[in-house]
């Protein structure tokens, strides 16, 4: 990874933060992720930031070296900031900030810090997931640190965030995100270093208020997700007046409910609106952008569900790789690792939903440089959006963290089409990513689909040949597309030796 600036060790005044009123302080003043249990990224200069009084001189000590931030000057912002010199994995270590005033942040660790994002399924914590007595009671790992940042939104980026550092132990993992928790778990164990995790997640929301508003009014691929909001403003008025009213009309029948004792109905939604999470560039402004100037080694998100019941799948193709364009130009640190979950199969979805192809605009997002797919077509609940196996979510997800962020040569990603060619009347399929070898679990193989010229697609018989896997149909004449997986909840059972699930795909493009 690389850094702003230069490798060197320096200290610089900078206005990185917008300025407010609260901004000026008689105190030296620390962001929220710089705090007691605090996690700093490993091999990198981590930066630390904060607040004091315009011409203050702040020093910063850091395992056993001093660095001074340069005093900003009378009447100018009072941000400053110190680059701290790369560190091995360690700890626990003293950090302590000297200005006007002296903060002593304690038992810090060094390691690997990843960002966790997305919607509910991130959020979704260890006490709602799968065994989950079992394993908050077995969840003591001092050498995982947990942050949790709370919800908000803003229409400009704020300069901090509300949360604190958490050792990992059964009080502060039971209601933090269980994919997150999983995913570190699986790292700690196997590299044998320090981890952290800052949830950073809020259930359904789409992806377009994870993004900045700047990056999404550059692209020109974007106007629509724009233009949809617009209109949502357009309308706003009318339906708060339609919402106001049905408050009313609800608080009448709770209280009768009530009275009666019976179940109270549930209390009508507010409209999308001012202020609303759906806010294009929102959640970026207010749980993205004030983590920013801290050091991390990737990322990992899990999310789509929303974007798929919009039918915004064509537009997810040009706005997750934006998104992840966005993140790694505000950190400034190149193309750091991006690890997704591609969503799990799911029967109940609403009509019109692009659940088949909102995957396919994930699996199309590998094409990003240092991205990495948690294929999860076998383990979601076609009952629930929201499954509860989250452990091997977490572990897929640590795989192709090992292998893409620490360079480990393994298996990490399930089989994941390549190309199609003739195979006498069917077509043979090819893949990369097999590892040992295809597999079909449980009975033949199934999942699998072709068409003619007359685009109609029937199930196809396939069978495994040489790693590759070859698909036809008597009621073919002759083949011409393939698909594999392609409904909101297929059964299909392709893997690759080392057990882990092909991703659903299609070969043709058409609508």
């Amino acid at each position: 990874m690389v850094t702003p600036g230069s490798w060197r060790i320096f200290a610089v005044a900078a206005a990185l933060l917008p300025a407010t009123a609260g901004s000026v302080q008689a105190e030296v003043r620390l962001p929220a992720v710089i705090s007691d249990h605090m996690l700093l990224q490993q091999g990198v200069p981590a930066r630390i930031w904060g607040w004091c009084s315009p011409g203050e001189t702040v020093q910063v000590r850091f395992r056993g070296r001093s660095y001074t931030a340069a005093a900003p000057l009378p009447g100018e912002s009072g941000d400053w900031e110190v680059f701290l010199a790369p560190s091995e994995a360690g700890g626990p270590f003293r950090l302590e900030v000297r200005g006007s005033n002296t903060i002593a942040i304690e038992d810090v660790l060094v390691g690997d810090v990843w960002v966790a994002s997305g919607q509910s399924n991130m959020d979704w914590s260890v006490r709602r997931s799968r065994d989950p007595d079992e394993e908050i009671a077995q969840a003591n790992f001092p050498g995982i640190r947990l942050f949790k940042v709370a919800r908000n939104v803003a229409d400009e980026p704020l300069e901090d965030v509300e949360g604190a550092w958490q050792p990992c132990s059964p009080e502060s993992v039971e209601h933090f995100s269980a994919v997150g928790y999983y995913f570190a778990r699986h790292l700690h164990r196997k590299l044998g270093h320090p981890v952290g995790v800052i949830q950073t997640a809020w259930g359904g929301t789409p992806a377009q208020a994870w993004v900045s508003r700047p990056h999404l009014e550059s692209d020109p691929a974007l106007t629509p997700a724009l233009e949809k909001w617009q209109q949502v403003l357009a309308e706003y008025p009318e339906r708060q007046k339609e919402h106001l009213a049905e408050v009313a009309r609800w608080e009448r029948e709770a209280a009768a409910a009530k009275k009666n004792g019976e179940p109270v109905p549930r209390r009508p939604r507010r409209p999308l609106g001012p202020g609303h999470p759906w806010t294009p560039g929102g959640l970026f402004n207010a749980m993205i952008s004030p983590l920013v100037p801290y050091a991390v080694r990737g990322a990992i998100w899990y999310q789509g569900e929303t974007n798929a019941h919009l039918a915004e799948a064509h537009l997810y193709r040009s706005l997750f790789p934006a998104l992840i364009q966005d993140w790694r130009a505000h950190w400034r640190v190149g193309p750091f690792p991006f690890l997704f979950v591609q969503l799990a199969n799911f029967r109940k979805t609403p009509e019109g939903s692009e659940w088949p192809e909102l995957r396919e605009a994930q699996l199309m997002t590998l094409g990003v440089r240092n991205t990495g797919m948690a294929v999860t077509i076998d383990i979601g609940n076609p009952e629930d959006i929201h499954p509860k196996n989250k452990q091997d979510v977490g572990k897929r997800l640590a795989l192709a963290a090992r292998a893409l962020a620490h360079g480990e040569d393994l298996a990490y990603s399930g089989p994941v089409f390549r190309r199609v060619t003739t195979e006498g009347t069917g077509l043979r399929v090819w893949f990369d990513h097999v590892g040992g070898g295809l597999e079909s679990h449980e009975g033949d193989l199934t999942g699998f689909e072709v068409a003619g010229a007359d685009r109609r697609f029937v199930s196809a018989s396939a069978r495994i040949d040489s790693g590759n896997v070859v698909a036809s149909s008597p009621e073919v004449e002759r083949a011409v597309a393939v698909r594999y997986g392609w409904s909101a909840s297929p059964v299909c059972n392709l893997y690759n030796a080392d057990g882990l699930p092909a991703s659903p795909f299609r070969s043709d493009d058409w609508e």
